[in-house]
């Protein structure tokens, strides 16, 4: 056996061993969501006969599970869909319309990056109440637009799609504009066909971001109808006496919908990741 071979074949075992030891937990879940709390604590890495009465547990309990899911669900799309909209938008503008303050104002975007969600929980806070008063329930505080408009358009998604706008072809645009075509038409129908690898990226980002949003959430939403997935997941590890097997069942479930998303939309997302423009 070449040497060449045998660094080959120990390469192999160690990607091997790093990969089990990457999956472990979620293998450990899938097999918990099948036992009790007993043997969950106790270690056991098994398949048990215990999966129907947790799942029943689950969806029997007063946390509303589904309703949940529904509320999750309808944050996460929503703030996926505007925040690539407004997000491409500006990074669009920005590379392409150029201006004297242009950079100026991109600079002072990116350094608000640097700035920790924590210095900004009181004044959104304040923000959203100042709202309320306002007549305005359904956007304030405990409503679930209150946790969509933070997060329609960030930083990083605009330096995101501004960078990747780098790489996008600037003749064809030219091109369009002999043709006719107006500013508008030129962003639908031109820009975001060529860099939809972009936009997956983005949307997988977002869509994950979104969904396991726990702080914000945690502030804003008071009332139990309201509250979102890892609202729940936080309230079943709270309990004295917490049912480990029906928790195993709720944190797979709510893996479910950013798994499938992340599978479908692979090849999109590393394409996008890469700055890939078609």
């Amino acid at each position: 056996m070449t040497k060449k071979r045998i660094l080959r074949i120990l390469k192999y075992v160690m990607l091997s061993i790093l990969a089990l030891i990457s999956i472990f937990p979620f293998i450990w879940m899938l097999l918990g969501m099948t036992n009790n709390t007993v043997d969950i604590t106790a270690g056991k890495l098994k398949i048990g006969g215990e999966f129907f009465n947790n799942l029943s547990h689950l969806f029997a309990s007063d946390l509303d599970f589904i309703s949940a899911i529904g509320n999750s669900a309808l944050v996460a799309v929503i703030t996926t869909v505007l925040a690539l909209l407004i997000s491409s938008v500006a990074g669009y503008g920005f590379e392409i319309y150029k201006t004297k303050k242009r950079e100026r104002l991109f600079n002072i975007l990116l350094l608000s990056m640097m700035v920790p969600f924590a210095a900004l929980m009181i004044p959104l806070f304040k923000m959203f109440s100042n709202v309320s008063q306002l007549g305005l329930d359904f956007m304030g505080i405990d409503s679930l637009f209150s946790l969509i408009i933070p997060s329609v358009s960030t930083a990083f998604l605009i330096f995101f799609f501004r960078q990747n706008t780098k790489s996008f072809p600037k003749e064809m645009l030219e091109a369009a504009r002999i043709d006719g075509v107006s500013e508008i038409g030129l962003f639908f129908k031109i820009y975001m066909p060529t860099i939809k690898s972009t936009y997956a990226a983005a949307a997988i980002i977002t869509f994950m971001n979104s969904w396991n949003n726990y702080i914000w959430p945690l502030i804003s939403i008071q009332t139990p109808e309201k509250r979102t997935i890892p609202l729940i997941l936080s309230a079943m590890g709270a309990s004295y006496t917490p049912d480990y097997g029906m928790i195993m069942c709720a944190i797979v479930i709510a893996t479910i919908p950013t798994a499938i998303i992340f599978m479908v939309m692979q090849k999109q997302f590393v394409a996008g990741m890469i700055g890939s423009v078609k």
